[in-house]
């Protein structure tokens, strides 16, 4: 009898990890942490939605954690008039030593580009911006915005076009965020204090509510972490997958990743002196 609950158990934890590592469904991989109600899953779970008023914006997270991986999710942002407007999709750990990695979307008067605001967070540590123009309007479909993140390096990533590269240069004393495991977030929220313009453009509250729109989460290359164990194996294991944890940017990735560096890139920490007065941080030695 033993045996054979042993075995069901084996067996259901074992679909359990086949799905989690699939995704797609926003039922059954997310949860709407906050909104009242602003935030919905559709379509049996193939849509999601979240809306912002002047009450309330609202959000989502992952039910399950990750420690590495490859992960894509459709975004379509939200139209017209979003000035003031944040729409937040990243990683993010625990606790006062948080890691986390940052796609956020700053929102403009129609007409006017949004701003791909870009940060990767280490032992509770960011300061690491940078922001890009997109190359379409990001309003009238959905678009794929992804992360690559693995031992060696953490990839932003449009329509697999690479716009950012954070590499591991733990060798040179710089933290770069392998140990804690982190969930998936999005949020909408108001930021007119500073999203748009500095904060001199404000929320049209008259245009609410806004709304953007979620599909296609895939989670098929990714760690998923539980009770201390990841399902690719401990680092360094013979079992792991070689694709995705040991990727890099390939000569035509290293091509895309300059032409959007040089033609959409309107931000840069690394080259702001104003700001880091006392020397720039000591990783921007080995990025561009």
């Amino acid at each position: 009898m033993t045996l054979t609950i042993n075995i069901v158990v084996l067996f259901s934890s074992i679909l359990a990890c086949a799905h989690l590592s699939y995704g797609g469904n926003f039922n059954q991989d997310f949860d709407i942490t906050w909104g009242d109600g602003r935030a919905k899953i559709l379509n049996n779970g193939t849509l999601l939605t979240l809306s912002l008023d002047k009450t309330s914006g609202s959000g989502f997270q992952s039910k399950f954690e990750y420690l590495f991986g490859k992960i894509d999710m459709q975004i379509k942002l939200v139209p017209g008039n979003s000035a003031g407007i944040v729409t937040a999709y990243y990683f993010s750990s625990n606790g006062s030593k948080w890691d986390e990695i940052d796609f956020e979307f700053l929102g403009n008067l129609s007409g006017d580009p949004y701003i791909v605001h870009t940060n990767v967070y280490t032992q509770g540590k960011g300061d690491r911006e940078e922001q890009f123009y997109l190359w379409f309007d990001p309003t009238a479909d959905f678009h794929t915005y992804s992360i690559l993140w693995n031992p060696q390096r953490v990839v932003f990533y449009v329509d697999k076009v690479p716009i950012r590269e954070f590499k591991n240069m733990e060798s040179s004393g710089i933290p770069f965020p392998k140990n804690q495991s982190m969930k998936i977030h999005s949020s909408l929220w108001n930021a007119d204090d500073w999203a748009t313009r500095g904060g001199l453009v404000k929320t049209d509250w008259t245009q609410a509510p806004f709304t953007a729109s979620y599909r296609n989460f895939n989670a098929t290359q990714a760690c998923l972490w539980a009770s201390g164990h990841s399902s690719c194996g401990p680092l360094g294991s013979k079992s792991r997958p070689k694709n995705w944890l040991n990727q890099n940017l390939d000569g035509t990735d290293k091509k895309k990743l300059e032409w959007v560096q040089k033609n959409y890139r309107i931000y840069n920490y690394c080259t702001d002196k104003k700001r880091f007065s006392q020397g720039l941080p000591p990783e921007c030695a080995n990025t561009k």
